[in-house]
């Protein structure tokens, strides 16, 4: 059974500035443990000192501390393109939402945007494909009814591949004539296969034809992967400036 939440962010009028790293999303379980638990508490610090240090190797790092009962998981995972230092910078920022929003929590998620982190740490979860995901798209649909179906089989070829790119990421350009160009980005969180790659990609393109495959731009982010698509190059140069009306996020809790 799955069920959506929509909210609207208002932004109108005003510029996205790529390098501004926005928080795109927070999920927290209920207060699982005491502030009295200090076994819990002291390994997290340490586990979040562990994810900085290793987000700055490849944009990708998983990890554990403490043992027994108070052991805990973690996961960092930034966008391909990123650079180690914006990565572990983004840690930074993701793990002090973490603690702010989420301060007695065992089970945390946080999504930031323009550097794509994505923070995880609870019970052991590496390899398991999730399919909980925050969603932004902007507001504006397009006319042209060809541009629309291209943008859905570009996004789909997007994840055909992706899966089977060494770091399961990858970007791609559309030329559609007169409209210009889209750019398109899918990828998955290098703990889980290729084949649940593919599979929680090709979930997120049914969002996709669904509720959104219309709009101008979007992002999906999830627990295992994330897809974007814009009419302007997000990847690469974060120094890019967006020009944006307003924008929807979604929430999206799926339960098998």
């Amino acid at each position: 059974m799955a069920f959506l939440i929509v909210t609207t962010l208002l932004l109108s009028n005003s510029s996205c500035h790529a390098d501004v790293n926005a928080n795109t999303g927070l999920q927290c379980s209920k207060d699982d443990y005491s502030a009295t638990e200090n076994g819990f508490q002291t390994n997290l610090n340490n586990l979040f000192s562990s994810l900085v240090n290793g987000a700055l190797q490849n944009g990708f790092y998983k990890t554990t501390a403490g043992k027994n009962s108070n052991k805990v998981y973690g996961l960092i995972q930034c966008r391909g393109d990123i650079s180690g230092n914006s990565c572990a910078g983004c840690t930074n920022n993701s793990i002090t939402v973490a603690l702010h929003d989420c301060p007695k929590s065992k089970e945390v998620w946080v999504w930031f945007r323009w550097v794509n982190t994505f923070l995880a740490y609870h019970d052991d979860f590496f390899g398991v494909m999730v399919d909980n995901s925050v969603a932004l798209m902007n507001e504006t649909d397009y006319d042209d009814l060809a541009v629309i179906s291209n943008g859905l089989s570009f996004m789909s070829g997007l994840a055909s591949t992706a899966p089977k790119q060494p770091l399961m990421f990858q970007t791609a350009v559309m030329d559609v004539g007169k409209s210009g160009k889209r750019y398109g980005m899918a990828q998955c969180t290098r703990d889980i296969s290729s084949i649940d790659c593919g599979k929680c990609l090709d979930a997120q393109l049914v969002t996709l034809r669904t509720i959104f495959g219309s709009k101008r731009g979007w992002e999906i982010y999830g627990s295992s992967c994330f897809m974007w698509y814009h009419d302007f190059q997000f990847y690469s140069n974060i120094s890019i400036t967006a020009q944006v009306s307003s924008v929807v996020m979604l929430v999206f809790w799926l339960f098998l």
